[in-house]
């Protein structure tokens, strides 16, 4: 049996009919990790001792024929802006090298509880700010499709690490397309759950407007299983929500109508991407789905709506970032003001550096009114095109990315970049959920179907994606 090929189910499964000890589970993953990661860089650190020290702790469960959790066990991953208590969080920066989290994210307290087994800390782009896992101050994770190309970002590691059989699922956190993207360009499913249905506390601010906390995995159904699991209210995030997920059980998908916004297929996108989109999109038809063009016509103004919203959050969530409060300090300067700029120019990169004097001007008298405000004002109007649709339309279906992974080093200007998370961002701006799943490959590299729902109807769009693995 290949232990390092199961799902969540099957895990548990095997648990409880001793085929397999935790244990034995979790030394087949560290030993993919330590054969594969030289190659794919998708961790920053290993967690081996905490690991089995809690396999152990559901061996020992399993001996005395106590009842298990689902999730008991289970090998996962971290993307490394997310505190697990006593172990490194760097967010992929070097300003954080050597920051030791206090406490847990409330999501790692949740699924402590549910026995899970944390492996590591993922890579990153550095502070979650970049579409490619190339910004992060440590090393450029590659894609296991392709090594020679990127695995997508900011959730990288994560990503690179459940398709190449090195955690069975993982965690990644989307603030404009950061688990969709690499989801898509890895070939593996990611979550963007709807705006406070999972609690931040314990992730490391970019922009809180935005930022989300969700799960990656290698099928729907495990990705479920996650969301289950870290969903709904907490008291230490005023922004979250008391949610509980409901599985869909009456469904029929002959009940179902599906929205393709015509905005999204416009020129740039790759002419094989955008086959196999439709191609998707048929195959929902044939089984029986309605399917409707729709308009989505502020969507040409949400790349630069996020992009200035964005970076006035990520400029006043990272001033605390100064070598006094937070951070390692520079040795240099006569006063506080010269530790403060010296500390932040040498341990902050270059993507960091260019989203907080981007925020700042946008923040700065005179120009708030002209810049932040007036994207306020479009970002309502991007929700009110949404919230408009979705009174013809249940779902609706997108392209993850225009195009396939690139390959590392190509994309060398900032906005060539950007404009990856073009298809993801609206949905971001408006706080919906959407999946990311593998609908296709362009040679040998993945394509993602993004698969956009109501707020709150995560249970609809992961129902959509378990009939789409099926057909």
């Amino acid at each position: 049996m290949n232990l390092s090929n199961l799902t969540i189910k099957k895990v548990n499964q095997g648990l409880k009919n001793k085929e397999f000890s935790a244990v034995e589970l979790t030394k087949a993953y560290l030993k993919n990790i330590a054969q594969l990661d030289k190659e794919i860089s998708a961790y920053i650190e290993v967690t081996e001792e905490m690991a089995l020290k809690k396999a152990k702790e559901v061996d020992i469960l399993l001996s005395k024929e106590k009842e298990i959790p689902l999730l008991a066990g289970v090998p996962i991953a971290v993307k490394d802006n997310i505190l697990v208590e006593n172990v490194k969080c760097t967010a992929g920066s070097k300003i954080l090298e050597n920051y030791i989290a206090p406490y847990d994210a409330t999501v790692i307290k949740k699924l402590k509880k549910e026995k899970v087994v944390i492996l590591g800390k993922t890579n990153l782009d550095e502070f979650a700010m970049g579409s490619s896992c190339e910004n992060s101050a440590f090393f450029i994770t590659k894609n296991p499709c392709d090594r020679e190309r990127v695995p997508g970002g900011s959730s990288g590691g994560s990503t690179a690490a459940v398709k190449a059989n090195m955690c069975l699922c993982a965690l990644g956190s989307d603030t404009g397309g950061s688990i969709r993207l690499p989801a898509s360009f890895c070939g593996v499913v990611g979550l963007k759950p709807t705006y406070g249905t999972v609690s931040r506390y314990g992730l490391i601010a970019m922009a809180s407007s935005l930022d989300q906390i969700g799960p990656i995995g290698k099928c729907v159904e495990d990705v479920k299983i996650l969301f289950e699991k870290i969903c709904g209210r907490d008291e230490l995030d005023s922004t979250s929500v008391d949610f509980k997920f409901k599985p869909l059980e009456d469904f029929d998908i002959k009940n179902i109508k599906i929205g393709v916004p015509k905005e999204y297929f416009i020129e740039g996108i790759d002419k094989e991407v955008e086959k196999i989109i439709k191609e998707s999109i048929k195959k929902f038809e044939r089984e029986g789905a309605k399917i409707e063009e729709i308009s989505l016509p502020h969507t040409q103004y949400a790349l630069p709506v996020y992009y200035i919203l964005m970076p006035c959050e990520v400029s006043a969530n990272l001033a605390r970032y100064d070598g006094i409060r937070y951070g390692k300090r520079s040795e240099e300067g006569e006063d506080l003001m010269d530790i403060y700029l010296n500390s932040r120019g040498e341990w902050l990169g270059d993507e960091v550096k260019r989203r907080i004097m981007l925020g700042t001007y946008s923040l700065s008298a005179g120009y708030w009114e002209e810049y932040y405000l007036r994207a306020q004002k479009v970002r309502t109007l991007i929700i009110r095109d949404f919230k408009k649709a979705f009174e013809k339309v249940d779902v609706i279906l997108t392209p993850t990315s225009p195009t396939p992974a690139f390959k590392i080093g190509e994309k060398k200007d900032p906005l060539s970049m950007y404009l990856c998370d073009i298809f993801m961002v609206a949905v971001s701006l408006a706080g919906l959920p959407a999946l990311s799943i593998p609908c296709g490959e362009v040679g040998n590299l993945p394509v993602g179907l993004q698969i956009i729902g109501k707020e709150f109807e995560e249970n609809l769009i992961l129902k959509l994606g378990e009939i789409f693995e099926k057909i």
